[in-house]
């Protein structure tokens, strides 16, 4: 049985839907973007706003330009480095070498 309420799925505040009550729309402009992987990607500009030369695709998230034989290449990513990483490129073995002499020297009592 229905409860005959006339807004039903109706939200509070909501007006009427459409183009005539809201007023018209600035005017677009759709510009592609390609990324290294093929997707293309066409977000909308407004016509006087500046359109920036890459922009992140929402498929794979690599840079997209406007280029689609040309597109930017993705971002390198560099692997987790450890402590002991860092440390071996600042240091050489015989670095190394001698400041582990040097350590155990003063255990020894001998400095």
């Amino acid at each position: 049985m229905a409860s005959g309420n006339a807004i039903r799925g109706s939200r509070v505040g909501a007006g009427p839907m459409g183009e005539a009550e809201r007023g018209e729309s600035a005017p677009r402009l759709r510009v592609s973007f390609w990324c290294s992987n093929g997707h293309e990607t066409q977000p909308s500009f407004a016509s006087d706003a500046q359109v920036p030369d890459t922009w992140d695709c929402p498929r794979c998230g690599f840079p997209a330009g406007q280029d689609r034989d040309n597109p930017p290449d993705p971002p390198r990513t560099e692997p987790y480095k450890t402590h002991l990483a860092y440390v071996r490129e600042r240091r050489s073995d015989a670095d190394g070498e001698a400041i582990l002499a040097e350590a155990l020297a003063k255990l020894r009592g001998e400095i």
